[in-house]
């Protein structure tokens, strides 16, 4: 048996906003049965970067996040651009976010935060050989702070679920990874 997609018969937009936007599709299945009232969300394309200082400290960031209406330790990153590549994206965003410039930068995951309603990406890069070159440059609604930990305070933050934005415990699952191959 095979997965068949679904044919999307309409589409109506009931929000168009510049950070989300919902649509409202009609959808024919493979079985004919037509599915009228299927929610997307969509939202712009994202990157986020497990950043290792020179002297193997990974860069996070802590922020308040309104939507959760938490205070969270996240790996810094954010959305691309219009035009911008992911890696340009991700490269731009450290340096507004921490400061630093990196020496290497490498793609290590490409997620989908939620493909059943929403269908944007997740670009998640390791970038390693960090140097703060820069002050902060942040968005006027943007208030963080930078910290530093080693590879096992990084791990262990995870163990005792103190990171909890999902996509960046992957990006962090997969950036050790990488990282412990390297030793």
């Amino acid at each position: 048996m095979s997965i068949e997609k679904w044919t999307r018969l309409s589409s109506e937009y009931l929000v168009k906003e510049k950070w989300a936007t919902l649509r409202v599709d009609t959808c024919k299945l493979p079985s004919g049965l037509v599915k009228s009232d299927y929610f997307v969300l969509e939202y712009p394309n994202w990157v986020n970067a497990v950043a290792v200082t020179k002297d193997m400290r990974i860069l996070l960031v802590r922020q308040y996040r309104h939507g959760a209406d938490i205070v969270s330790l996240e790996i810094p990153g954010g959305v691309i651009d219009e035009g911008e590549d992911a890696e340009t994206a991700v490269k731009r965003e450290l340096l507004e976010e921490t400061g630093y410039s990196f020496e290497t930068c490498r793609p290590i995951a490409s997620l989908y935060p939620n493909p059943a309603t929403s269908n944007n990406q997740t670009f998640s890069y390791l970038l390693t050989g960090g140097e703060k070159t820069h002050e902060l440059h942040l968005d006027e609604h943007e208030v963080l702070e930078v910290e530093e930990y080693s590879m096992e305070e990084v791990k262990q933050l995870l163990r005792d679920n103190k990171i909890v934005q999902a996509l960046h415990v992957a990006a962090l699952f997969y950036g050790l990874q990488h990282l412990e191959d390297k030793k």
